[in-house]
């Protein structure tokens, strides 16, 4: 692919996690901002969402740097592993999806908390990959399901970390969401910048 597609990935998927972090941290803190629009109070709010849009510019960069990772360490395990490197990437999801319960509630939960809302976290990842992955498969073939499911649950849990180290609801979900779209972004897109690299 030619640099100036590499490029223009890049900054779209800028654009995406910026927008995507704006909206997101509007809803998730929408009782702290609601005054501002009910006063209508316009230089608040365009603080706020240039603050919000910086943030997402810094999630979609951690989002592309994982993102290219994987791409090297997809190469690498298929030379490593060969046919059983579908396998290894089966085994690495459900032990991660196991830690995303597990090790959080094990850290995080108070006396006599239940381990459900842990579950609905890790539910939500693996749904959600699962859906990215599903329209990975339609859009190439059945050989990217599992690697689409690895890169959308492992990958985004190791970029979504150092929220997850924090452990504050709303700063979980306003880092993972936007996470989320760029990765499901980049791995649905690549392939029609591919397609575009005579262009």
């Amino acid at each position: 692919m030619k640099s100036r597609n590499w490029v223009r990935l890049f900054l779209s998927t800028l654009l995406v996690g910026g927008i995507t972090s704006g909206i997101i941290g509007f809803i998730l803190r929408w009782g702290e901002y609601k005054e501002l629009f009910i006063h209508f109070d316009v230089i608040e709010i365009l603080s706020i969402l240039t603050w919000l849009f910086g943030v997402g510019l810094i999630f979609s960069v951690i989002s592309q740097m994982g993102f290219f990772a994987y791409l090297t360490i997809h190469r690498f395990g298929l030379g490593i592993f060969r046919s059983y490197w579908g396998l290894v990437q089966v085994i690495l999801i459900i032990f991660v999806l196991f830690d995303l319960v597990y090790f959080r509630y094990q850290f995080f939960a108070e006396a006599e908390e239940a381990v459900t809302s842990y579950l609905l976290v890790a539910g939500y990842v693996f749904i959600f990959a699962l859906i990215v992955a599903m329209v990975k498969r339609r859009d190439t073939n059945k050989e990217a399901f599992i690697p689409a499911v690895f890169f959308m649950i492992v990958v985004t849990t190791i970029e979504w970390f150092p929220a997850l180290r924090v452990n504050e609801e709303s700063w979980l979900f306003f880092m993972l969401i936007p996470i989320q779209i760029c990765n499901a972004y980049q791995l649905l897109m690549l392939p029609r910048f591919l397609q575009n690299k005579k262009s």
